[in-house]
């Protein structure tokens, strides 16, 4: 045990305690694989603002946003008035609601793509049904992604951020448009559709060589195959989501994170004719249906975060975002450790290396980062074990400069360590 891994011990024992209890109901002690690392997780007790404490006290400047879905930050007053509003009428009914036609509404006015919509609960229940739509209109039953890319927990997707083929699902590389070309040529016939995230965010951040996305999207309809685009991570990027910035138009769009304003939600979107398939006025529409599906209170809070992310507030993030990527690969030269990073707007992922690394989930430098996520939560910083951040609308320039200054001091702990 190094001498930050003790600190943290000694910063965190009732959620070292309170980890032996949920252990006893839970395998691993949590529910989301994401946010498990040794020696233990927090527990946290609640989030305001630009911060969150754990149950032991401690403040911390939450840099993840619980994965990149809290871009107002956490409590956001707009958000919780709403919610507050919509709660006290009924937090679900088997009927439409005002804020589901507003929030879709608001969704088909940015993404230039997206003509109707469809709300379900969680980004990997958007991509499972955008896979049972693709199915549906080609007949077919593969589906083609890229190697370490991620569409949520469904089986025909895990594999893929496995790397390795699986029973209905082939991989091809990010960023190889020959090699995504040539399995559609070969194999075409049988795929339904290709997915891709346009910018991977659990391979650590990879933005896409210029044209790769169009070139795959054209590969993909050649073959009669739909282009299914995963913007759950990166609407973030734009208010027409990363589609607009690297000029593509997918046949379907994943959505989630942001558009609930902090609450579990998903949603497909695409053009009239696509979504059509779900009409229930059409004989033979594909049934989907959901107890909490558009619910009031995530459409309620939907709303407010959509319509507050202005284009204003992503530049301003992603100008914060490219400061800190800079200070942080400052601090690293001064401790003499490798250090790069890998940026997309307001997300960015770090690694203790001299280059970054090909897309994978695998990490040459896991000692590193795995002292550098602790040393950081010793010093008042929430971000992701595996380095990854993202950013706020909340996040003031103030604020930043003490993010660099806590950054700087755990880069220079872990150069201490000499692991």
């Amino acid at each position: 045990m190094n001498s930050i891994e003790e600190r943290y011990r000694g910063a965190s024992a009732k959620s070292a305690e309170l980890g032996k209890q949920a252990e006893r109901v839970m395998p691993g002690g949590d529910t989301r694989t994401t946010t498990f690392y040794r020696p233990y997780p927090l527990t946290l007790a609640r989030g305001e603002g630009a911060f969150v404490w754990d149950i032991d006290g401690n403040r911390y400047i939450d840099l993840i946003g619980n994965y990149t879905s809290l871009v107002h930050g956490n409590a956001y007053p707009p958000i919780v008035e709403a919610v507050s509003k919509a709660i006290a009428g009924g937090s679900a009914w088997p009927a439409r609601s005002e804020a589901q036609i507003e929030l879709a509404t608001l969704l088909c006015e940015r993404v230039a793509s997206v003509e109707r919509v469809r709300f379900c609960n969680s980004g990997t229940e958007a991509g499972m049904l955008a896979a049972q739509v693709a199915r549906r209109l080609t007949g077919r039953k593969l589906i083609l992604m890229a190697r370490y890319g991620y569409h949520g927990s469904y089986e025909d997707f895990e594999v893929g951020l496995a790397g390795q083929d699986g029973e209905r699902t082939m991989l091809a590389d990010f960023g190889e448009a020959t090699a995504f070309d040539a399995l559609l040529s070969e194999r075409g016939s049988e795929i339904a559709a290709v997915f891709l995230e346009p910018v991977l965010g659990s391979a650590g951040v990879v933005e896409p060589p210029p044209g790769f996305l169009a070139r795959v999207a054209e590969a993909a309809h050649r073959a009669g195959a739909l282009f299914v685009l995963d913007e759950v991570i990166t609407l973030r990027l734009n208010e027409g989501g990363a589609q607009k910035i690297y000029d593509v138009r997918p046949d379907l769009t994943m959505m989630g994170k942001i558009i609930g304003g902090g609450f579990p939600v998903g949603a497909i979107g695409g053009s009239e004719e696509v979504m059509s398939t779900f009409d229930p006025r059409n004989r033979g529409s594909l049934w989907h249906s959901g107890t909490f599906n558009g619910n009031p209170v995530t459409c309620a809070a939907g709303v407010v975060s959509v319509r507050e992310l202005t284009q204003a507030r992503i530049d301003k993030m992603n100008r914060q975002a490219q400061r800190l990527a800079e200070e942080l690969a400052r601090a690293a030269r001064q401790a003499e450790l490798p250090f790069s990073v890998r940026l997309a707007g307001s997300l960015m992922n770090i690694f203790f290396l001299s280059e970054p690394p090909a897309a994978t989930i695998a990490r040459e430098d896991a000692r590193a980062i795995g002292n550098f996520h602790l040393a950081a939560l010793n010093n008042g910083l929430f971000l992701a074990p595996r380095g990854l951040i993202a950013l706020s609308t909340v996040t003031s320039d103030e604020l930043l400069n003490e993010i660099i200054e806590r950054a700087a001091k755990a880069i220079a702990e872990v150069a201490q360590t000499g692991d």
